[in-house]
C-alpha cells in the first residue's frame, strides 16, 4: 500500500502512518498542562504534530531520529498544516525503508560535484588551483561531501544539499566576479568551495539528519579551519615550497566570516572583496533555496504559503 507522505497531506485527513521524529519537545499549554510537540518528516517535507495531556511517558518513549506511527487528524492552523495526533508509538527502523525518510538532492549530486571540478580546473592561481584538487582529491571527504546536506532544517537539507549549494554557489561566483575588477575570481571561488566543508563532520547523516557531537560542541566554522590549515600543509608539501601567506590568510578569513555578522556565529565580520561577496552569494543561495522549496512543499494549500520561521514571513505562490 502506498504510504501517506507529508506532502500528500490535507486538512481534515485522519492519518494512521509511520513517519521520522523530529525536534521532539515536551510543552505546557496555558492551563498548565503538559503536551509533546514534535515535527513528522519524510523525503517530501515536514508537519508539525501535537499531542495533547502527553506526559513524560510519552515524551520519553521516542527520540530525534526514531520513526514513529502516528495516528490523528490534519487540520489547518494560521494558514499551515498540522496533525493532532492521538497516538505516538516507536517503531523499529528495519521495517521500513529508509529512503522513504531521508530527502535528497533534486540535483545528482554526482553531477554537482562535476560542475565544482570544471570550476576549479579553471582556477589560474597554482597554489590556489593545488589547494582546490587537494581537497577533491580526498575520495573518503569526497565521499561524505556527497552525502551531506547544507543544513539540518533550513536551507539544503537533504543528502548531496552540500554539492548543490557549493555547486550552485560557484555557478553565481563565475557569473558575478566579472562584474567586479577589483575582485579575485580565484580566490572567490576556492573560498566558496571550503567555506561549509567542516559540515561534513558537523552533521550527521542516517535516518534523518542531526548534529554530531562535535558539531554541537566546536561547528563547522572551526571544523573547517582546521581542515584548511591540514589541506594547505598538505600542499606545501607536495609543491616543496610554503603556500602564499596573504592567500592563506585571506582564505582562513574567508571561511570564518562567511556567516557575516558576529550574531550569527561568525568570530569576524567580512573584511575583503572576496570575503563580503561569499557571505552575499552564500546568503542568497541559501534564502532562493528556502523560498522555492517552501512554496512547492506547499503548493496544495492555496495563493498564500504557511508562515516560514526562518524567513519570518508567507510567500505569495499567486493562482496558477
Amino acid at each position: 500500500m502506498t504510504r501517506r507522505s507529508v506532502a500528500s497531506l490535507s486538512d481534515g485527513d485522519t492519518i494512521d502512518e509511520v513517519y521520522l521524529a523530529r525536534d521532539r519537545q515536551l510543552r505546557t499549554n496555558r492551563n498548565g498542562n503538559l503536551y509533546v510537540q514534535v515535527e513528522l518528516a519524510d523525503r517530501t517535507g515536514a508537519v508539525s504534530a501535537r499531542m495533547w495531556n502527553a506526559g513524560q511517558a510519552v515524551y520519553g518513549s521516542f527520540a530525534d531520529g526514531d520513526l514513529l506511527r502516528v495516528q490523528g487528524k490534519v487540520q489547518a492552523y494560521q494558514g499551515a498544516l498540522q496533525v493532532i495526533a492521538t497516538a505516538l508509538e516507536k517503531v523499529p527502523p528495519g521495517a521500513h525503508d529508509p529512503s522513504d525518510f531521508v530527502a535528497r538532492s533534486p540535483t545528482d549530486p554526482e553531477a554537482s560535484l562535476k560542475r565544482i571540478h570544471g570550476h576549479i580546473a579553471t582556477i589560474g592561481d597554482f597554489p590556489l588551483r593545488a589547494l582546490g584538487e587537494a581537497f577533491l582529491s580526498d575520495q573518503e571527504l569526497v565521499h561524505r561531501f556527497l552525502a551531506a546536506p547544507a543544513g539540518v532544517s533550513a536551507h539544503h537539507a537533504y543528502t548531496g544539499g552540500l554539492a548543490e549549494h557549493v555547486a550552485t554557489m560557484m555557478d553565481i561566483a563565475g557569473l558575478v566576479a566579472p562584474l567586479y575588477p577589483g575582485l579575485d575570481r580565484d580566490l572567490l571561488v576556492m573560498g566558496v568551495l571550503i567555506h561549509d566543508i567542516g559540515k561534513v563532520d558537523e552533521l550527521a547523516v542516517g535516518q534523518g539528519f542531526s548534529y554530531t557531537d562535535a558539531g554541537q560542541l566546536i561547528g563547522h566554522l572551526a571544523m573547517g579551519h582546521e581542515m584548511l590549515r591540514d589541506k594547505i600543509a598538505g600542499v606545501e608539501k607536495a609543491l616543496g615550497e610554503p603556500f602564499p601567506a596573504d592567500t592563506r590568510l585571506r582564505l582562513l578569513h574567508m571561511l570564518l566570516s562567511h556567516h557575516g555578522t558576529l550574531e550569527h556565529g561568525s568570530p569576524k565580520v567580512p573584511m575583503t572583496p572576496e570575503a563580503i561577496a561569499l557571505h552575499e552569494i552564500d546568503s542568497m543561495d541559501s534564502r532562493m533555496n528556502m523560498v522555492l522549496r517552501h512554496i512547492d512543499e506547499n503548493r496544495a494549500q492555496g495563493v498564500w504559503s504557511p508562515w516560514h520561521s526562518p524567513l519570518q514571513r508567507r510567500l505569495y505562490r499567486g493562482p496558477g
